[in-house]
């Protein structure tokens, strides 16, 4: 498997990843994190424009999709618990697979703590799936985040060393 920046010639193949990560996500116990529209795919050609989105590749074929930076992520300022550092840190959002890709999670998320040491990322109470994955992976659960929105978030971080 190999991991390449997201072109917009990809993006139709991306929806589609998100639809099913979403009707997926909805049939295994979480109907909410994601409902019916999200990822909105002016946000996804935004990530894309400005090379921050990621494919998984696996034999030419796109098997998942997530967006990665090294940046500030607001909604992370105020947490009802704590960080394992205040250094800089990677996000990840909207990871998502398509059918039938597995490990690619684990592909993806190894990827990034590769590329940047301490990472921090957040999902819904219900996404088992992702759950499961990040006490896999050695993710430390930090607490709760708000979205903007105002959702509450399950919040984690890797630091892969010392900071």
């Amino acid at each position: 498997m190999t991991i390449r920046k997201t072109t917009l010639a990809d993006l139709d193949v991306v929806m589609e990843i998100y639809a099913y990560a979403r009707a997926y996500m909805k049939e295994s116990g979480n109907p909410n994190q994601w409902h019916d529209t999200h990822p909105p795919k002016a946000a996804i050609e935004s990530d894309i424009t400005a090379g921050l989105s990621y494919v998984c590749e696996d034999e030419g074929t796109i098997t998942a999709v997530f967006y990665f930076n090294v940046e500030h992520e607001p909604t992370y300022d105020k947490i009802d618990g704590k960080w394992l550092n205040n250094e800089p840190y990677g996000v990840v959002h909207r990871i998502a697979r398509g059918p039938g890709a597995k490990g690619v999670g684990t592909t993806c998320l190894n990827w990034c703590a590769n590329k940047y040491p301490n990472i921090r990322i957040d999902t819904h109470k219900d996404n088992s799936a992702m759950l499961k994955l990040l006490e896999k992976l050695g993710y430390v659960y930090c607490g709760i985040i708000w979205l903007a929105n105002g959702d509450e978030r399950m919040a984690f971080q890797k630091c892969a060393r010392e900071m």
